[in-house]
């Protein structure tokens, strides 16, 4: 017994501070220091959350949404009866000929939506986790024209929102610069809103 109360006893107290107090302490410290981070960094739009600044949102059909910002490509998977997305990359080597076909279709697109020029890589490859929620200034900056039209407004608009939403190097040296994708596409909505064409009139039935 001599023995076995101090292993008790120091199991005890490790149990008390490593499992109670210690993350007691580090939640309450987030939840007022950091709320905003520690819950997830989520974004809310009219009491609705929409996404999270650190999750990519991923666009299934490009061409589809011309008027907003187009995000990098995503291997993740969502789960329809959770809606919980789920980090995957495709593992595609470099020589993988499911690779080149699906950057050949997205720079097609992108082609087709009026870019020339070089195209930067992160722009038409998927992200290696799935869930970047960031693109290069670079590819941002490409968009612009193809944004502008769509929404009818001066492409110096569209190029400040960008701006707005351009985040530095890590420090000055960690990383490179980055834009949000979906910040810069909430702050489209609102500075410059985006009216659909009304649909096609269906022709007459012939008599």
């Amino acid at each position: 017994m001599k023995q076995l109360r101090p292993l008790f006893v120091i199991t005890l107290a490790l149990f008390f501070l490593c499992c109670l107090i210690y993350p007691a302490v580090v939640t309450a410290a987030a939840q007022v220091l950091f709320r905003h981070q520690a819950n997830g960094s989520l974004i809310e739009r009219n009491g609705t959350v929409v996404g999270s600044a650190l999750i990519g949102q991923s666009v299934a059909d490009w061409g589809a949404h011309p008027q907003y910002l187009w995000g990098r490509a995503s291997a993740a998977s969502n789960d329809s009866a959770t809606g919980i997305t789920y980090s995957s990359g495709s593992n595609y080597g470099p020589l993988n000929g499911a690779l080149l076909e699906e950057v050949k279709a997205r720079v097609a697109l992108l082609r087709d939506s009026g870019v020339k020029g070089d195209i930067p890589a992160d722009l038409v490859t998927k992200s290696a986790s799935g869930l970047d929620p960031h693109i290069s200034p670079a590819s941002a900056a490409l968009q612009v024209p193809r944004i502008a039209a769509t929404r009818k407004v001066a492409e110096s608009k569209v190029r400040e929102l960008i701006s707005v939403h351009t985040e530095p190097s890590t420090l000055g040296f960690l990383g490179e610069a980055r834009v949000n994708v979906l910040l810069v596409n909430l702050d489209l909505d609102v500075h410059a809103p985006y009216a659909a064409p009304p649909p096609a009139a269906s022709a007459a039935p012939a008599k």
